[in-house]
């Protein structure tokens, strides 16, 4: 397979390079998206899966399962003479203690041996600055391109990487566009030096690029979310195929949990239909779409399915010792037990980015605990900086670092009554989206109505907690309020926590030993539960995973 590698303006100098039209031509592209270095397999919930778990067969994904789902299909498409890329939509950082200590050199050194034909940039890859995210490049043996942000005035990253790649698969050039999501400098670190662009602007000029350079078929690799991959087939013209992420959505044909069909359709501009696929998130799925063009380069076909990577596929035995060896440093501190769990504890991100959930109210209540004594009344968490759940039995410091794996550190600050209303007006700002930024709380209450605009979702009034009373926040007093760093810093939106918060302290202990240390307090049994302290009054009915009547808080 070639691959040329262009700016979007540079494509327009190729456009005498166009080869005479053929016929049909049919590409299968397998695709995962957001990653998030889940090497191990999981659970069902998402957290990690242990020996056991694989003895019963009820563990997902894991890098060796993914490894020889692809080999596999990979050998059957090929054997066949049919033709095949391997892509993936981005946020392959961030998620799991592999990464915590291995950062960007643990991707590299399996994806490195996985054929990946062209990888996007996610906003988790600007984690750890764009220094890191330099290292994964000058480490990478396959493409990684970028889309609508501008480096070339970062001192790390210097123009990395390209917006476009030019693949040539079976005698046919196919430009692949990246795109990542514009929210990325107030979700991840990527800098000041580092610009971002609309992605409709950004794609529209490289289809135009594309299209000038005699390349009819094109295809946007995305980290922009599933409804921003609608709006965007839905207004910029000359997008064949969309494959995304950043929502670690489900499509399905057959899941009835599927957030829409596989491939969703949306008519562009040109009224060509454009398929839309995501494949879910941590390798419990492999997609496959099957998209075939004419020889004027539209597509006149795309079908497939996402394959479920359950106990049916034998994970690669090389991966899996290669996963081992790099878990034994890691082992004596996922081993810690910090206490226990009563029940289940929701930490998925279909939850805590839309409503009250158990897993919020354990870290919100862990953090206020924990500062309560200095004049700290509020705890206020981002929905998106949780990232599992955790089973019923022993709680591991191991599940601790899943659930919290960004090195966060406690943040507290003083902030006026009527910026911490227009702060949760943020945190309810991008619900239908799911975008990380729902506040998850404690020492407030509060009711939303998600079919209202974003700015005006709150619902009467915000009550403060008091002892055991509940009072209205005051808009003109100055509240203590505790976070985490990033979200203090502006993080998921919450620009007035930087610009008007004071006596701001941002290096307090790490959230997960904030975790642990709540729940030995707490006697090492804790009974996971909702009390109604955010409240949705939206008309339409909400997801039926923490809607149940709320669980009388265990004594603190």
């Amino acid at each position: 397979m070639k691959r040329l590698l262009f700016s979007a303006s540079a494509l327009a100098l190729t456009a005498g390079f166009a080869g005479p039209a053929q016929a049909d031509f049919t590409l299968t592209i397998l695709h995962i998206n957001d990653f998030h270095s889940r090497f191990e397999s999981i659970t069902s919930s998402d957290s990690t899966c242990n020996a056991e778990g694989e003895g019963k067969g009820e563990c997902f994904g894991g890098i060796g399962r993914l490894k020889t789902a692809i080999d596999q299909r990979k050998e059957a498409l090929t054997g066949s003479g049919e033709n095949a890329v391997l892509l993936s939509a981005g946020d392959n950082f961030q998620g799991s203690l592999y990464y915590t200590r291995y950062k960007s050199k643990v991707v590299t050194d399996f994806f490195n041996e996985m054929g990946f034909d062209v990888v996007a940039t996610g906003n988790h890859e600007f984690d750890d600055g764009p220094a890191e995210f330099a290292k994964y490049i000058e480490t990478a043996s396959f493409p990684i391109i970028g889309g609508n942000y501008d480096t070339t005035k970062d001192a790390d990253l210097e123009g990395r990487p390209p917006g476009v790649i030019v693949i040539t698969v079976g005698g046919e050039r196919i430009g692949v566009i990246g795109a990542t999501t514009i929210d990325t400098p107030e979700i991840s670190s990527p800098g000041s030096n580092i610009e971002f662009q609309s992605v409709a602007d950004y794609v529209r000029g490289a289809v135009g690029a594309l299209e000038g350079a005699g390349i009819n078929k094109v295809i946007v690799l995305s980290h922009i979310g599933y409804t921003v991959d609608q709006d965007l087939a839905a207004a910029v013209p000359g997008i064949d195929v969309i494959v995304g992420g950043h929502s670690h959505t489900l499509l399905s044909n057959t899941d009835e949990k599927a957030a829409g069909p596989y491939p969703t359709l949306v008519k562009g501009p040109d009224g060509a239909d454009v398929p839309i696929v995501q494949a879910r998130s941590y390798g419990k799925y492999l997609g496959e779409i099957k998209v075939t063009w004419d020889d004027a380069g539209k597509v006149v076909s795309a079908e497939g399915a996402p394959m479920l990577l359950d106990a049916s596929v034998t994970p690669d035995d090389a991966f899996v010792a290669k996963v081992a060896e790099l878990g034994v440093p890691l082992e004596e501190l996922k081993s810690e037990v910090i206490g226990t769990a009563t029940a289940p504890i929701e930490g998925s991100r279909e939850v805590c980015r839309a409503m009250e959930c158990s897993m919020g109210n354990l870290v919100a209540d862990a953090m206020l605990d924990r500062v309560r004594d200095q004049g700290i009344q509020i705890a206020i968490q981002n929905g998106g900086g949780l990232r599992a759940s955790i089973d019923a039995g022993e709680i591991t410091m191991g599940e601790a670092l899943t659930v919290l794996p960004f090195s966060n550190t406690l943040a507290t600050f003083q902030l006026k009554g009527s910026d911490i209303l227009a702060s949760l007006e943020n945190g309810l700002s991008q619900i239908e989206d799911g975008g990380g930024r729902f506040p998850q709380v404690a020492g407030l209450k509060f009711t939303f109505d998600k079919t209202k605009p974003a700015g005006e979702r709150l619902v009467g009034e915000v009550q403060l907690q008091e002892g055991d009373a509940w009072v209205p926040l005051d808009p003109d007093k100055v509240y203590g309020v505790v976070t985490n760093n990033f979200v203090r810093a502006g993080g998921d939106g919450y620009a007035l926590f930087a610009e008007n918060g004071v006596n701001a302290y941002d290096f307090g202990p790490p959230l997960e030993r904030v975790l642990a240390d709540f729940i030995a307090k707490q006697g090492g049994d804790y009974t996971p539960y909702t009390d109604g302290r955010i409240a949705d009054a939206s008309p339409a009915e909400t997801p039926a995973a923490e809607e149940a009547a709320p669980v009388e808080a265990p004594a603190q």
